[in-house]
This record gives C-alpha cells, structure tokens and sequence, in this order.
C-alpha cells in the first residue's frame, strides 16, 4: 500500500484539525466594535491593562499604544485602562503619563474602548494625582482609575486620599484595592464618595469578598478581577462587574464573558478553556503575543517597574512570536476577533 509523503500528511491533518475547530468555535461576530453605550457606563466586562513598550531608541512607543487601544476596539473589548502596574507605572515622567493619556483617548474616539487613566503618584504626592485626574477629564477620558498612594495604610488616611480625588473631577472613578483595603473601607468609599463605583480587587481573596461587597453595596459598587483574570468562570458566577487582564487575549476574554451573560455558559466554559491551554504555552504577559498579532512592532520593549525587594517573583518564559503566530493559528484562530 503506497503512503502518502510526510509533509502531505501533516498537511491534510493539519487541516483537518483547523476544521474541527472551527467547527466547534461559537458563533460570535468575527469583528464585534464595541458599542457606544460601553463608554457612557455604568461600566462592565473586560478592561484589560495597557502595556508600556519603548522604541529602540528608549524613547516611549505612542504608537504602540495607540495600537493596543484600536485592537481593543476591533475585538469588542469595552474597556482599557493605563498605566497600572502591568504597564510599569512607576517607570514613566509626568510628561509621559499626560501624552499617554491623550494618545488614548485620540485612539478610542472612533469605535473605541472606554479610556480609564491612571491617577497614581509614586510620591504620595495629592497635587500630582490632582494634575492627572484634571487632565483626565480635560482631555475626554471616560474614567479614572488611581493604586492607593505609598506609605499610607490606614483606612482613614486612604478614604480622604479618594474623597479628594472624587472633588478634582466627576469622572467615575475605579480604586485599585491592594494592601489593607477592607471590605468596611470599600463600602465606606462607596457610600460617601459618589463616583467611586469600581473596584479592581486584588486584595485577599476577591472571589469571597465579591460576595459581600455585593450584599453590602446592592450591586451598587462593581469588583472588577485582576491577577491575570485566572478564575474568570468563578469571577462571573460569583458575581463580577468585570475583569482586568493583559491585553494579548482580551478580545478572547471579551468573547468569554459575552457568552457567559448571554446565558451559553458552556460555550464561555470552553472558551475560556482555550485560553488557559494558551497560556499554558505562552504568558500572556509577553509583548510577543501582541507582536504576533500585529499590533506592536517586533523591535519594542516592554517597560517594567523593578521586583520589590525579596520578592522573587516568578517570571513566565519568552515565548518567539513565530511559535506563538504558530500556536494562535492552529488553536485559536477562528475565536480572534481582532
């Protein structure tokens, strides 16, 4: 019996593999722009956290920025927050920060995510928070977002830290919860600071305290998950207003969470499946992901803010983006919405 050369083996089951899943993708719109309904609040889904890349000539990649934003768009991600921690905040100028910002906004003005910006001072330092978050609002974002200043702990000091910045501006406002942000302080903002209506929880264990910031609040104040998103199913069952990840899989995420609130829980299940087995292969934390993608260019990178002392922060590895364009368009090439 005559055999089939290798490489026209490979081909055929290569194919007959792509045909298969496609075959089990879920019927969602290939190009889903996000709606203008997700930029007037109130705000939920998936906001992933911009990167911050450089050029090779150490000056900031405005353009790559601008490219995250636009991809959000096409995949119909509501939202996009920057800079955060995942975007090496520490690591920019002031002057940076504020033509970030409207570098954001720009991008999003047709089609685009909600733009939520980033308030925080390294320095604890009120009138810098003040300067962004006028900004912010000047220049027509949709939200502010602020990581509680250092070296201030105590509930007190933090809840007239975030009554200030609900004074310098009507924007909505998102609290980035880490340290000790009780669930007492949370609904304690809540209830005394009109536009504090977000939370990004990450501190203790968010998928116990959702359930009673929820009683406590009515629903009123949404958490938000970050940590890479990696419980997303129980984030949503749980009750989640909405989800932080990086922005390499967001529109997959975006797609996850659709599907969950439009009642085909099975069909988010398995999505979300896919990109667990993704990451399994890939961080979705390397710029490469978006390299593969088209969205950045090969030759930036990534600004990250130094390891806390002793922390021994384990890093994933990184990954060529010739294998991830490899493992995207074997796996998950028909769920891409952008």
């Amino acid at each position: 019996m005559s055999m089939a050369p290798v490489s026209s083996r490979r081909a055929l089951l290569k194919g007959a593999g792509s045909l298969a899943v496609a075959a089990l993708a879920p019927s969602v719109a290939v190009s889903a722009p996000v709606p203008a309904s997700a930029r007037t609040g109130p705000f939920g889904g998936v906001f992933p956290i911009g990167f911050t890349t450089d050029l090779p000539n150490g000056r900031l990649d405005y353009d790559g920025l601008a490219s995250q934003v636009r991809f959000c768009g096409r995949g119909g991600v509501p939202g996009f927050a920057w800079p955060q921690l995942a975007s090496g905040w520490t690591t920019l100028s002031e002057p940076e920060r504020l033509k970030g910002a409207e570098v954001m906004v720009d991008a999003a003005r047709q089609g685009g995510p909600a733009i939520v910006v980033g308030v925080q001072s390294r320095e604890a330092d009120f009138a810098e928070t003040e300067r962004y978050a006028r900004h912010a609002e000047k220049i027509g974002a949709d939200a502010v977002i602020c990581i509680p200043p250092p070296n201030v702990s105590s509930p007190k000091d933090l809840l007239q830290y975030y009554r200030r910045i609900g004074q310098v501006t009507k924007l909505p406002m998102f609290g980035q919860a880490v340290g000790p942000f009780s669930v007492d302080l949370l609904v304690e903002m809540y209830e005394t600071i009109p536009t504090f209506r977000y939370v990004k929880d990450e501190t203790g264990d968010p998928l116990e305290r959702v359930l009673e910031i929820n009683r406590r609040t009515g629903g009123g104040l949404r958490s938000f998950s970050g940590f890479g998103v990696a419980t997303m199913m129980t984030e949503m069952e749980r009750g989640f207003g909405g989800h932080c990840p990086f922005v390499s899989l967001s529109d997959l995420f975006a797609t996850t969470y659709d599907l969950f609130h439009s009642g085909r829980r099975r069909e988010a299940f398995d999505l979300f499946g896919r990109i667990q087995a993704a990451s399994s292969i890939f961080g979705q934390s390397d710029i490469n992901v978006l390299v593969a993608r088209g969205v950045l260019k090969p030759e930036v990178t990534k600004r990250v803010a130094p390891d806390a002392p002793g922390s021994g922060a384990r890093k994933p590895p990184v990954v060529n983006p010739d294998e991830i364009r490899r493992v995207l368009d074997v796996y998950l090439q028909p769920y891409l919405r952008a």
